[in-house]
């Protein structure tokens, strides 16, 4: 169940469970805290937590944390977290701060009058934000739940902090599971607006993704190298860390903008056939399986061919055997035995979660563009105009003139025009979108 914080009983009890704190002392008088704040509370308590310091302490001076982020592995996904949380955050009065595992800052951004103000209780780049030195708070007691938290205002277990509000989320490693770090909102009560949480879960969810592609790219790159290169690699990871990262990639399909699928399998990635791209397009959207006929239906126009597909199956088969042979396809109905995560589904995914900016970045072009398979049409169909309604119903101008550059988008005058009610009077931006708008009204008069 979310974390729905509802300001003012909540913090009614929170204030009058902070006085029955004394000098750090925990008295289990604290009816109308959240459970989850409470056994925080005791944890803090019990770690000796002030909740009278008036700021957290500095851990890492600034060659440290320089040198030290640098060589962490979440320095590789700071790019997705920038473009999704920190650049949206300059203007909306909000902080986005990401931590190591023991709840270490190593990056704070955000709103640059809510950082000057957030430096007095050093909420700052390399200040150490863990339970078990500042108390409960967002970072910290994510870290310490494993699993997303939000804490408002006197939830804080120190005083000093009770002016703010905060999100955060655990970042685990796409392969291992283990944590990572932690990814934060903090600011006032926007901060913990019911969608805030969703949006992190979203932002982590892409930043995770960018991980174990990055990591597949590096794979094929290897793999791609001559045979005494590849042997030094793979001794290298039997022996380290690399063991660990070659043994658990997530598997994956990417269709969107692509005519050939790419799959990716344990850790190997193949560019599919068009055929074959349709088909696991459809079984990976259909994981209950599909019978013959069905797939048929589906995969061909007009009256479908169970011997055609029964053949194609065949061949699809031994691709899928040299990948991963546990991947390979069942049959009554075919249905693949393994999880394959398709780019679409997951920009469905954040569709339905309302993160619409976190599925537009995912979104790279229509499903597999040039297929006529019907049942390839109808979730082209889907994704696409669900993106495009999300966009225009809840998307900013930036969001809305991303969204127009697509392919698709190219003579969408609706979305143009929603983009230039939304854009300020002086924007650069606006002579543009007139320009275009005059060229498709010019075109449909013709």
């Amino acid at each position: 169940m979310r974390n729905l914080i509802q300001p003012e009983p909540m913090q009614r009890s929170a204030l009058a469970a902070h006085e029955q704190l004394d000098g750090g002392t925990f008295a289990d008088g604290s009816n109308g805290l959240r459970s989850l704040i409470r056994e925080s509370w005791q944890r803090s308590a019990g770690f000796k937590a002030d909740p009278d310091n008036p700021a957290a302490p500095l851990v890492l001076d600034q060659d440290e944390l320089e040198d030290y982020r640098s060589q962490h592995p979440l320095a590789a996904i700071m790019p997705v977290i920038k473009k999704l949380l920190v650049q949206p955050s300059h203007d909306s009065g909000l902080l986005v701060a990401v931590g190591d595992e023991v709840g270490r800052l190593l990056w704070v951004d955000g709103d640059p009058a809510l950082q000057r103000r957030a430096e007095g209780m050093m909420f700052v780049a390399g200040a150490d934000w863990s339970e078990a030195t500042v108390g409960t708070s967002a970072p910290g007691t994510a870290l310490a739940l494993g699993r997303g938290i939000q804490i408002a205002g006197a939830e804080h277990y120190q005083r000093a902090v009770h002016a703010w509000s905060c999100t955060a989320v655990p970042f685990h490693d796409p392969d291992s599971g283990a944590v990572l770090g932690v990814v934060d909102i903090t600011g006032t009560a926007t901060a913990v607006a019911p969608h805030t949480l969703s949006l992190v879960e979203a932002t982590v969810a892409a930043a995770q993704a960018q991980l174990r592609v990055e990591r597949l790219q590096l794979a094929a790159e290897l793999a791609s190298r001559p045979a005494r290169r590849r042997a030094t690699a793979a001794a290298s990871r039997a022996t380290g860390a690399g063991a660990k990262e070659g043994s658990l990639y997530r598997n994956s399909l990417q269709l969107l903008g692509r005519d050939q699928a790419l799959l990716s399998l344990e850790g190997k990635t193949v560019a599919l056939s068009a055929r074959h791209s349709e088909i696991l397009a459809l079984l990976s959207s259909h994981p209950d399986g599909l019978s013959a006929e069905e797939l048929s239906l589906l995969l061909y126009p007009g009256d479908g061919s169970t011997i055609t597909l029964r053949a194609e199956m065949v061949r699809l088969r031994k691709v899928l055997q040299q990948l991963s042979p546990d991947a390979v396809p069942g049959s009554r109905p075919y249905r693949l035995p393994v999880d394959v995560v398709p780019d679409s589904g997951q920009v469905l995914s954040c569709l339905q979660r309302g993160a619409h900016r976190i599925a537009l970045e995912i979104y790279r072009g229509a499903v597999l563009p040039r297929s006529e398979a019907p049942g390839i049409v109808e979730l082209r169909n889907k994704v696409s105009s669900l993106l495009r309604e999300a966009v225009l119903t809840d998307g900013s101008a930036e969001s809305l003139l991303r969204y127009a550059g697509l392919p698709e988008a190219r003579d969408d005058v609706g979305v143009r025009r929603a983009a230039l009610r939304l854009l300020p009077a002086r924007s650069p931006k606006r002579a543009a979108v007139v320009t275009d708008l005059e060229r498709l009204e010019a075109e449909m008069r013709v």
